[in-house]
């Protein structure tokens, strides 16, 4: 299964990881705490969020390849909105 990952430097993880994980609670399975989140998209796409000090990790799991880019495109326009206070810096790999 192919796999996107990105490192965010941030104190913040643990809120934009909650605020994440509620705004699509309504609409996907979703399993959260605040150290971890795990959202899982009716496509069978996987979202996990894991809080380390002074990062959030983001790991996108997909059944097609294709698919990766525009997951990683709304995860971070998700998480960049709720961070308008400070300015994220995203690299995927």
């Amino acid at each position: 299964m192919p796999i996107s990952r990105a490192t965010v430097a941030t104190g913040n993880g643990s809120r934009y990881l909650q605020q994440l994980c509620k705004h699509w609670s309504h609409r996907f399975e979703v399993d959260f705490d605040p150290q971890q989140g795990r959202i899982k998209f009716a496509e069978g796409e996987v979202i996990e969020l894991t809080v380390q000090p002074d990062k959030l990790d983001i790991r996108i799991e997909a059944d097609d390849a294709a698919r990766l880019p525009e997951l990683n495109k709304v995860v971070e326009a998700h998480i960049a909105r709720f961070a308008f206070r400070e300015t994220l810096e995203f690299n995927w790999s």
